[in-house]
């Protein structure tokens, strides 16, 4: 008896369809793309270009501190700058100017920062630098001489650079600075973007003084503006015929909403064309973007929960713990730090202090994760009453993703703790 055999079909065949909705480039829907235009931001990218411009001349530029929330277009302009600024570059043989791209929401250590610099310097007859094991005046040095030999200007874009200050210090931005004080030949300029205000209060005096000579602030987009960004991007990919301009607004307005994040308005644009996609449908209806907005607000909070710092994890961790506890009920800031201080015993970091914390919570409150409110009980005294805005059991999947947060599966407050409430 002969046996039916069974077609095979490849998982991914049935995507493998061309897409009836993009006919331009599909990369123009990522938030990363540079287009060839930026509207709305052409008085920043002239403002940065005309800083910049005398390194062209072989003239050290001043430093620029590119303050903005995120999705302002902070990371945008000065890649499209660089760009610009590359194209004169490769055409002028003697041009010796040199721009270095470091992320340090990526690269947050000092060694890191000199890695990617003397790296991005190698010579012909140069090894690249160990990854690992030098001490860090050994580095410098070697940096310091590289930069020297290459005897021309060095612009050195840190983009986060408020994350690298906060976990590493400044002491690699005073080295680096100090470098125009001591080299003949070689100099360096450092273009510094940062998502933190208060970014320059890290600083040491020394420092700010060096580093701080031009700043310029990104101020956040409104809907009309997001609308002309997603016109353009949805030009750019092709999709005008398939989106109603209704449906970019809406994607604008929704995005306005939050903050003016012109980067979340992208995201929701290129999430509904991949909705239509999955579906085969032709056109993108209001209802795919607010499919695609509940898709991407989730994916966003999972983002964002699994790139915090590992105290505001702990912290959150033991919100969310308490939270189960209590089944909903609200939990005293005491609560949450008595859980906190054994989470933080039990894998081994110092605890931070009360006050601390309750900044922690305040930012976790400005994300939209937790809720906090100070509630005064007369002469009892004043406390802060916190409360889960999210789901918690998601939140406690994602934190348990982190090797060192998953063995606090068990962690328990005191009893002490829970009488007091």
């Amino acid at each position: 008896m002969l046996m039916m055999q069974k077609e095979v079909h490849n998982l991914f065949e049935k995507f493998q369809v061309s897409s009836n909705i993009i006919k331009g480039e599909r990369q123009a829907l990522d938030p990363g793309f540079i287009p060839d235009r930026l509207p709305h931001r052409e008085k920043e990218a002239e403002q940065i270009a005309g800083i910049l411009a005398p390194a062209l001349d072989g003239k050290r530029p001043s430093n620029i501190i590119i303050f903005g929330k995120p999705g302002v277009g902070k990371t945008s302009v000065v890649r499209f700058v660089e760009r610009e600024a590359s194209r004169i570059i490769d055409t002028r043989f003697n041009l010796k100017m040199k721009i270095v791209d470091i992320n340090c929401g990526v690269v947050d250590s000092s060694y890191g920062v000199l890695l990617s610099i003397g790296n991005a310097l190698l010579g012909d007859w140069e090894d690249k630098l160990p990854f690992t094991g030098w001490p860090l005046d050994k580095m410098f040095n070697v940096v310091n001489e590289r930069i020297t030999n290459f005897g021309g200007i060095v612009i050195v874009v840190m983009d986060e650079i408020d994350r690298l200050v906060r976990k590493s210090g400044d002491s690699v931005i005073y080295q680096l600075l100090r470098i125009n004080e001591t080299s003949s030949k070689g100099k360096i300029s450092i273009v510094g973007i940062s998502n933190d205000l208060r970014f320059t209060d890290y600083l040491d005096p020394r420092v700010k003084s060096r580093l701080i000579e031009e700043t310029i602030v990104f101020h956040p987009y409104n809907a009309t503006q997001i609308y002309d960004i997603l016109r353009d991007r949805s030009l750019f990919s092709g999709i005008l015929e398939s989106i109603d301009d209704s449906s970019i607004r809406l994607c604008a307005a929704i995005a306005a909403q939050d903050q003016g994040d012109a980067r979340r308005a992208i995201d929701l644009l290129r999430i509904s064309v991949e909705i239509a996609e999955m579906k085969q449908f032709s056109k993108i209806t209001d209802d795919i973007i607010y499919e695609a907005k509940q898709k991407l607000e989730r994916d966003i909070v999972s983002e964002t929960i699994s790139t915090l710092p590992l105290h505001s994890k702990l912290t959150l961790l033991s919100a969310v713990l308490m939270d189960d506890i209590k089944k909903g009920s609200k939990t005293t800031m005491g609560e949450v730090y008595d859980l906190y201080s054994k989470a933080a015993q039990r894998i081994g970091v110092s605890s931070l202090t009360p006050r601390r914390i309750a900044d922690i919570v305040g930012e976790l409150s400005n994300l939209g994760i937790l809720e906090s409110q100070v509630q005064s009980f007369g002469r009892y005294g004043r406390t802060t009453m916190i409360s889960v805005n999210y789901d918690p059991g998601r939140i406690k999947e994602i934190l348990m993703n982190d090797e060192m947060i998953g063995i606090l599966q068990d962690v328990k407050p005191s009893q002490k703790s829970l009488t007091e409430s």
